[in-house]
Order: structure tokens, then C-alpha cells, then sequence
């Protein structure tokens, strides 16, 4: 007896017809919004080749539509910043942490931050930056290795990641708080359209002599976002996930890079203490959320028939 074919998308006029609309309106909003960008034209030209280049492309891109989704989302902070809706946290966030995170050196108490800005060396910034540059990567070769391997995994890990940013990005715009490198480099002054900053990281990039930072933080999407650390975030669910799989050695790969993340969040002058353990609570509290909602019937349902449109 023949099996039947499970339910996907097919390349017909309806598609077409959806796909270039909504490329065509992303970009022109995009354009009018945020102003013209190649990133927004690189991406739609990447969703648009997986699509109609193969079956196993287009489930590919149909699954990895909620990364997709989470990065538009991310970039559109660009046109409606943070501090237009709540005032910055800066003197306010360097002095909690300091009361306490910080340490005592020379007969100051300074931050954590502050203390490795002045005891920083050349091996740990190259060992902290090849760390850093882990955040991306990661959980996305993660995702991919579960694409190919455990679809309904998959939406579990993508949609968990997702619940984690909405819930960051939630905070960012009620408590917006500026990153110590800002402190360090412009005091306790709000200063409305600052660009951003490699901070520590401008070590690593001198090191390697490319701007491998620079080109990442110059695209930043908001500069007062600090907490908390979703760069801290990431790394737990992928760990949460690597763990729940059972996989083993690779689990180990993950902790290291997810306590080098942590460090360096830190070491570099990104995040406060506290904006790490924030991370890290905002994480887990976006797995547990997750794991109550797709508990619900009806979202079984849909990640039943979305892991079929995928496989």
C-alpha cells in the first residue's frame, strides 16, 4: 500500500503571489522606516532562493521562517528605539551592580567590568572573543543540526528561542539600560542616537587585525538594550535543548561556550553581572513558558501540522 504524502508547500501562483508581496512590503516599509539597508535586501533575496530553489530548501526556509521573523522584529528597533518610550537606566544600573557585584581594587570599589577593563590581557581577549563570536553560530547550527535530524525538536528549540527574545525585548523597552561601555566611554549622560560600540571586543578585532566586532555592532539595533543579556540567553537554551536530546558530548561543547559567553558578556564590558543573571532568569523563563503553552491542545495541533509541512 502506497503511503500518503505528508502536507507541504508547492511552488504554484498563490505562493508566488504571497511571497512577492510580502518581499515587495517588507522592503519598501523597511526603506521608509529604517532607510535603505543591504541587510533587509540580503535577507529577502535569501528567503526568496530557498524557496524556489528545491523542495528541501523551501522546507528548510519554511521552518527557519521563525528565525526569519525574530530578525525583522530585532532590526525594526532601529526605526522605534527604546529610549522614545522609557527614560535610560544608567548611573541607576552601574551603581546596583556595583553595590552588588563589585570589588575592591586599589582602595576603590569598581565593577566587575571596570576591574577588567584595567586587568585584561592579550591571550584572554583572543580566548573571550572566539567565545563571543560563538552567540550566533551556535544556536544556529543547532537548529540546523535538529532540522535535519528532529523536526518537531526543532520548532520546540526555534519557537523556545523566540518566546526568549519577545520576553527580552519586552524588558528592553520598559527598563532600557545603557552597557558599561557606555558609561566608560560617555559617563552618566543620556545621548540619544549613539552608534554602537565593540567596547573589550575592539581587542580582539585589533588582535586579528579585521574588524570582525566592529562590523557586528555597527549594525546594532539599539544601543540601550543591556537587560538583560540575551547574549547570555542563548547559549541556555541551547544547552536546555542539547541536554534534553541527550546528545551527550556535544553538551559539554555547550556549557564551555555558554560560561565563556557569560564571562565575556563581562570581561568585555557588554553587560553587567546583573544583566547576565538576567539573561539567564529570562531564559528559563521562556523555556518553562514555552513547554506550559505547547502543552495546549490546540498548539499540538499546530506544531503537529507545521513539523509535516517541514519533513
Amino acid at each position: 500500500m502506497q503511503q500518503a504524502k505528508a502536507p507541504g508547500v508547492t511552488v504554484n501562483a498563490r505562493s508566488i503571489t504571497f511571497l512577492t508581496v510580502v518581499s515587495v512590503v517588507y522592503l519598501l516599509l523597511s526603506r521608509f522606516f529604517i532607510g535603505p539597508k543591504s541587510d533587509e535586501l540580503v535577507l529577502v533575496v535569501i528567503v526568496n532562493v530557498l524557496f524556489y530553489a528545491a523542495p528541501i530548501t523551501r522546507k528548510f526556509i519554511l521552518g527557519f521562517s521563525i528565525f526569519v521573523i525574530y530578525w525583522i522584529i530585532f532590526d525594526s528597533m532601529k526605526a522605534w528605539p527604546n529610549y522614545r518610550f522609557n527614560p535610560v537606566h544608567i548611573k541607576e544600573l552601574y551603581d546596583f551592580d556595583k553595590g552588588l557585584f563589585g570589588t575592591w581594587y586599589q582602595g576603590k570599589r569598581i565593577t566587575m567590568n571596570e576591574y577588567w577593563l584595567i586587568n585584561h590581557t592579550p591571550t584572554v581577549d583572543l580566548i573571550t572573543g572566539l567565545f563571543y563570536l560563538c552567540w550566533i553560530p551556535v544556536p544556529l547550527g543547532f537548529a540546523t543540526y535538529l532540522f535535519f535530524t528532529r523536526k518537531k525538536e526543532f520548532l520546540y528549540f526555534a519557537l523556545t528561542f523566540f518566546t526568549v527574545n519577545i520576553l527580552g525585548f519586552i524588558i528592553y523597552y520598559t527598563y532600557p539600560a545603557a552597557p558599561p561601555w557606555y558609561v566608560q566611554m560617555r559617563g552618566f549622560q543620556f545621548i540619544a542616537n549613539t552608534p554602537g560600540n565593540t567596547g573589550g571586543l575592539a581587542r580582539f578585532d585589533s588582535l586579528v587585525h579585521a574588524d570582525v566586532f566592529k562590523g557586528i555592532y555597527v549594525k546594532g539595533s539599539n544601543v540601550f538594550a543591556a537587560m538583560p543579556s540575551l547574549h547570555s540567553s542563548y547559549p541556555v537554551i541551547v544547552l536546555y535543548y542539547g541536554l534534553r536530546n541527550k546528545l551527550k558530548w556535544a553538551n559539554i561543547f555547550f556549557a564551555m561556550v555558554m560560561l565563556g559567553i557569560w564571562f565575556t558578556a563581562v570581561y568585555a564590558s557588554h553587560h553587567y553581572v546583573v544583566d547576565v543573571l538576567s539573561g539567564i532568569v529570562c531564559a528559563i523563563t521562556g523555556i518553562s513558558l514555552f513547554n506550559f503553552i505547547a502543552k495546549l491542545k490546540p498548539v499540538q495541533s499546530f506544531l503537529n501540522k507545521y513539523a509535516s509541512i517541514i519533513s
